[in-house]
């Protein structure tokens, strides 16, 4: 037993290696499951294939609010969810024709708008 590592005095059992040092530089590739993980993800899946026909069984026994709110549920599962997107446009590029132009643009939707609720007024 190597005693360099073993301190029975300490609340903290001591590291074979330094605190931010590894044995293997790359460390694991990006996006790579660790081996519990990909045991689980084997696992769960055998345990689902295994039980699909009690699963639709118990699905169609369900209330149909309680069976929408567990499809929900399990959606996310497969469907990857929306993100908003945030347009991100940097106007010191642009030159003055173009910062003119959709100055024109957002002025004559909003004179638009406003003449269509003109027209709403005055039909109702």
């Amino acid at each position: 037993m190597n005693e360099k590592n073993i301190d029975l005095h300490s609340k903290t059992p001591t590291m074979a290696q330094q605190k931010g040092h590894t044995g293997n530089p790359n460390g694991r590739p990006k996006g790579k499951p660790n081996k519990v993980t990909q045991t689980m993800r084997g696992w769960l899946t055998a345990v689902i294939e295994k039980n699909r026909k009690q699963m639709e069984r118990d699905l169609k026994s369900l209330d149909p609010k309680d069976r929408l709110q567990i499809l929900e549920k399990l959606m996310q599962y497969v469907i990857p969810k929306q993100q908003a997107i945030k347009p991100e446009i940097d106007f010191s590029m642009m030159s003055d024709k173009q910062l003119d132009y959709i100055i024109a643009q957002l002025a004559g939707g909003i004179l638009n708008d406003d003449d269509d609720d003109e027209t709403e007024q005055t039909t109702d």
